[in-house]
């Protein structure tokens, strides 16, 4: 991705050290998060230093490298703990297993892991274009950037690559509460100089209903095999929109977001996170501590909204979800 005219990774393997982007100064600051232990990246993991299900799989495929030799078993189930939805995480832990046990360094096995992640989102990128016509006005709910994906991203990958190809594109970034993740996609799309607004989460029915929107791109953390997926609170509001004013709802997702051994969405697994978020925004306390707080992180938008899945092997309607894919 670019910064001020610069191409980074969200996260990369430097001298014996795991080091990210930190993502919970952005836009504000740009700062290196320096992880040197499996309890560090867990912690950056569940605190949100790296988010994104691509990218905390691969913050997790560093973290087995930087396990003790006799620590290993407690750095896996350490860092399975940190959060429960996004499947890339354990579709990289069980990776990182496999490969150690076939006798691979770790850390060989770790970088081509990223790098495998790396190619499948510059071909969603690739594939996701094809569906962006010149003068497009897409909506798109949280993050799914490089930031999210370590390079390129899933849902920002097709627009980096139409607005690369002359197209001109707008984008309609939701703020995404309570973590305003919409501020990494105005952040990631403004380096990428992508003409955009931020809007409030609740406004995105207005631009809709108004004929403002062609399209809308989501990621996602876990998808089912039936199609239904699981993405950042409020995409399934936005799904219910986009198919009552006949929007197409296309979700970008490596095939690592599949979960295999689950038949529909109802079964994945909803993280509950802290009041805090809700409470206060940037350590600004915007509710007293009487208010009752509920923080589902995730909510799973049924695949009967879903006009089709990008993938790095091409684009796929939810009927056409099949072993033969992986």
């Amino acid at each position: 991705m670019k910064v001020n005219g610069k191409e980074y990774r969200s996260l990369w393997f430097e001298d014996g050290k795991l080091l990210m982007i930190d993502q919970r100064k952005l836009p504000f600051e740009f700062s290196i998060f320096e992880a040197r232990s499996v309890d560090d990246v867990a912690f950056a993991i569940k605190d949100m230093v790296v988010r994104g299900a691509p990218a905390i799989g691969c913050a997790a495929a560093y973290g087995i490298v930087l396990a003790e030799k006799n620590e290993i078993e407690v750095a896996f189930t350490k860092l399975a703990n940190t959060r429960p939805t996004a499947h890339d995480l354990f579709h990289a832990l069980e990776y990182m297993r496999r490969k150690i046990e076939e006798g691979e360094d770790p850390l060989d096995a770790a970088e081509k892991y990223v790098e495998q992640i790396i190619d499948k989102c510059r071909k969603i990128g690739e594939y996701g274009e094809t569906l962006i016509q010149d003068g497009a006005r897409i909506l798109t709910h949280c993050n799914a950037g490089a930031l999210a994906t370590v390079d390129y991203g899933t849902a920002l990958s097709p627009m980096r690559v139409a607005k690369r190809r002359g197209k001109k594109i707008f984008v309609y970034v939701d703020e995404t509460r309570p973590r305003l993740q919409g501020s990494l996609t105005s952040w990631e799309l403004k380096n990428e100089e992508i003409e955009h607004v931020v809007i409030p989460d609740n406004a995105a029915g207005y631009f809709m209903e108004r004929g403002e929107v062609d399209m809308i791109l989501v990621g996602a953390d876990r998808i089912a095999m039936n199609g239904d997926f699981a993405n950042k609170i409020g995409t399934y509001e936005k799904a219910v929109l986009a198919k009552e004013n006949d929007i197409p709802f296309y979700v970008a997702a490596p095939l690592s977001t599949f979960d295999r051994n689950l038949g529909r969405g109802e079964d994945i697994v909803i993280e509950e996170r802290g009041e805090d978020e809700i409470r206060r925004i940037r350590d600004t306390e915007i509710f007293p501590e009487w208010v009752k707080v509920k923080n589902p992180a995730f909510d799973v938008t049924p695949a009967r909204y879903v006009t089709a899945f990008i993938t790095e092997k091409g684009i796929i309607k939810p009927d056409e979800i099949t072993e033969k894919l992986f």
